[in-house]
């Protein structure tokens, strides 16, 4: 992981040799740069087609006398619709120019006018660009090791304050990387043992932990999450973390993070091609893991239950069938038509589990429908809720740290579809219609009052191509929605 820190630009500290630039359009120049070095420099990258558009970026060798082997200059796009996420974009082109070009250390003179969100968006860029997973790669030995060390040199009346935007950043990285790491993980390396173990890892200080087997389970009367189970060789959990900040809390918050480390659709069995990705679906699981490996340091006012159902979905010889019945931890029923809409079986032990614990809100995170996909594409999560307030707060969250969604309408007459003739509701609704709000649908019979939104990441979560114009996104596990709950959390 990168080293960051701040000095004063009149400190003596030993420098990198590459700075960085930026640079807006249709504005000639630098504006983080000294006038006689920045009209050289831009004379000669303008030539090569720089001009400052955001996704820009050169590497140029600067004027003889300075002390500088080269510069990298960055294009934020127009001035007046710079935001937080150009410079989190900026900061992750820079990270993959700097592995392009093999360079392990920068350092930027960052402009006084910007403020501590924006440098902790740009340190963002350039951690989450600079995430590789080589777990199973064998030939790393001549592969570029990006940037180890940057600097960023301000005035010193703003070094604490420039170190304090970092470690924030920093913490939101790690969150988010942790996440990475678990979704991209073999499925048959990254079980729901091993998401139990880390919740063990990170149960210390202000977080306990409750753990729960298939024997309590059972006693607990989680029908859904155990009929899913039943044709695994592997057995289930229910992972409770819980944050207490000091002092009176302001609030208390549920975030339950579907947990299916691999889905093989059961019974109801997915396509070979289908199922190439599945380790991936228990992305939200890993959020919540993110989550929770950071709110010690970042201290949020708000007490935190961290809700994972976790165990696998496979066609076992005692698998659960299409005719089934299964019972929730709440009580209701729920016919089972299709064994592949797992995820919102496990959820409905995992949401009625949050009830139980009288929260103020509930926040679920899931991979749930493929519907969604075709709806909103892979940047897009869909997000259904009872309550417009706390939808607004997650809205305004997820827009700050870059990760969208868009609100889908929970239809009450849809309801209807999933009525059963032999059970309180059935899994799947009457056809191809309105896939992901017949899943929300689902998942409000299990909140009750509670104010609630569901976070359908199913496009978003798992990425199978990269895209040039966010390039802290990289191929595979996202770890979507860390940071935006660590900002939820932080300012609810």
């Amino acid at each position: 992981m990168t080293h960051f820190s701040a000095v004063a630009n009149t400190s003596k500290t030993l420098t990198p040799k590459t700075g960085v630039l930026f640079a807006f359009e249709k504005e000639e120049g630098f504006f983080n740069a000294a006038a006689k070095v920045g009209k050289s420099i831009w004379k000669q990258i303008k030539d090569e087609g720089f001009l400052g558009k955001e996704g820009q970026s050169a590497v140029a060798h600067p004027p003889s006398g300075l002390a500088l082997d080269r510069l990298i200059a960055l294009g934020l796009g127009p001035k007046k619709e710079l935001n937080l996420e150009s410079l989190r974009r900026a900061g992750g082109r820079l990270a993959r120019k700097a592995r392009e070009v093999r360079i392990e250390s920068a350092f930027i003179e960052w402009p006084r006018q910007f403020k501590d969100d924006q440098i902790k968006a740009f340190v963002e860029g350039i951690l989450l660009g600079s995430y590789q997973f080589n777990r199973y790669k064998t030939q790393l030995k001549d592969a570029p090791k990006g940037l180890q060390k940057f600097i960023f040199k301000v005035p010193s009346d703003l070094v604490s304050f420039t170190n304090r935007a970092i470690q924030t950043a920093e913490s939101y990285a790690e969150g988010t990387i942790l996440a990475r790491d678990l979704i991209n993980g073999a499925p048959s390396d990254v079980t729901p043992k091993v998401l139990a173990d880390t919740a063990v890892k990170l149960a210390k200080g202000s977080i306990q932990l409750k753990l729960y087997t298939k024997k309590d389970l059972v006693r607990m009367g989680a029908g859904g999450l155990l009929g899913v189970n039943i044709g695994s060789a592997l057995e289930p959990y229910l992972i409770h973390l819980h944050y207490k900040p000091t002092g009176k809390a302001k609030k208390s918050v549920a975030i339950v993070g579907k947990g299916i480390t691999f889905d093989s659709g059961g019974l109801s069995l997915k396509p070979a091609a289908s199922m190439e990705t599945m380790k991936m679906d228990m992305s939200g699981a890993a959020a919540v893991l993110g989550v929770f490996s950071q709110l010690a340091k970042l201290k949020p006012n708000v007490e935190v239950h961290g809700i994972i159902p976790t165990t696998e979905n496979m066609p076992g010889g005692r698998a659960y069938k299409p005719g089934d019945v299964l019972k929730a931890i709440n009580g209701k029923t729920m016919e089972v038509l299709n064994t592949d809409a797992e995820g919102r079986l496990v959820l409905s032990d995992g949401l009625s589990y949050a009830v139980q614990q009288k929260v103020d809100e509930i926040i679920d995170l899931a991979t749930l429908t493929g519907a969604c996909v075709v709806a909103l594409g892979s940047l897009i999560s869909g997000a259904l809720s009872n309550d417009p307030k706390l939808l607004d707060r997650v809205k305004k969250a997820t827009d700050t740290e870059g990760e969208r969604i868009w609100e889908l309408p929970l239809v009450k007459e849809y309801r209807e579809d999933i009525k059963s003739k032999v059970a309180d509701i059935k899994n799947i609704g009457g056809g191809r219609e309105a896939g992901t709000i017949i899943g929300g649908l689902f998942l409000q019979e299990f909140v009750g009052d509670t104010p609630w939104v569901h976070l359908d990441i199913a496009g978003p979560a798992y990425l199978e191509r990269e895209y040039p114009g966010i390039p802290y996104l990289t191929y595979g596990g996202t770890g979507l929605m860390v940071r935006s709950l660590l900002t939820l959390l932080k300012t609810s």
